[in-house]
């Protein structure tokens, strides 16, 4: 809680009253408070408390893009009239240039702390960067199919990247959860804000959420199966308004589908131990060994 409080007091809640110190302050201002959370990182991990060097390390990466809009402004290089308190609050093609920024910052620390919840800050402007890359793709004008699609391919890339840094990284702790989160989050939500007036289509969104949900249970990731469940009542509830609004029975169905649902978990939890095996014979090595080391 401490360290997403000083977070957000240099990100989320950063006001217009910086802007009086002009470019050059806030860029001295954000190295200065840089500087202090590398010493605390350093400080903390000597005595061995990796959780607050991890937040002292992630406050020096969220602090990346204040800097850089700091110099940009400084340098006359600042693009348009927009202030650094509309980063978190707007999409504008032009925050590139910090995400990039934070982006290496967040690798170099990364390589030399390595922490979990540093992945953090570069999960979240890894997202935010899926929104600007496409309203810069659109020239700024409001596509919102563009920005879906854009949102999914980059969502699906990013959770790609998150499987890749799992498995490296299975006995140094959970350095993916973060990547995970935002991941599956820009790749749902791209996927769900696609129009279609094909019921085709809207039933291999359902099967791609049901996909989530088995992905989620393989990987051990609940977050696939948070957002696969909601994907999957949303269709439900596009059968029940749209295709069978007048139909008595729908909601009879649904109730014995999802009682068998909870059957099929059941059955599933029994059998685990028999058919898991099974299962990974089929699977590479490698992937068998990463699953395995995940069970425990």
């Amino acid at each position: 809680m401490g360290g997403l409080v000083a977070i957000v007091a240099m990100t989320l809640f950063m006001n217009l009253g910086w802007e009086r110190f002009g470019g050059w302050g806030i860029f001295a201002i954000a190295l200065a408070y840089a500087g202090a959370g590398l010493r605390l990182t350093h400080f903390f991990q000597a005595r061995g408390h990796a959780i607050p060097a991890g937040i002292c390390a992630a406050f020096v990466v969220a602090l990346t893009p204040l800097a850089i809009y700091g110099l940009l402004q400084a340098m006359g290089w600042w693009p348009d009239e927009s202030v650094y308190r509309e980063y978190h609050r707007y999409i504008r093609w032009h925050w590139i240039f910090l995400e990039l920024g934070t982006l290496a910052a967040g690798a170099v620390v990364a390589y030399r702390f390595r922490y979990p919840f540093l992945l953090m800050p570069v999960a979240v402007t890894l997202w935010y960067m899926s929104m600007d890359v496409a309203a810069m793709l659109a020239g700024g004008r409001p596509d919102f199919e563009l920005r879906a699609l854009v949102s999914m391919v980059f969502g699906l890339a990013m959770t790609l990247f998150a499987f890749w840094v799992d498995m490296r990284s299975t006995r140094s702790g959970d350095h993916a959860f973060w990547l995970y989160l935002f991941g599956v989050m820009a790749f749902w939500g791209g996927l769900t804000s696609q129009h279609s007036d094909s019921e085709l289509s809207k039933f291999i969104y359902a099967c791609t959420n049901l996909v989530l949900i088995g992905s989620g249970v393989v990987l051990v990731r609940r977050v696939f199966v948070v957002f696969g469940a909601i994907g999957v009542s949303v269709y439900l509830g596009h059968l029940a308004n749209e295709v069978f609004k007048d139909s008595w029975l729908f909601p009879l169905a649904l109730t014995a589908i999802g009682l068998g649902i909870i059957y099929l978990g059941l059955v599933w939890q029994k059998n685990e131990a028999r058919i898991t095996p099974r299962v990974r014979s089929c699977l590479p090595k490698a992937l068998r060994d990463f699953l395995e080391e995940k069970r425990f």
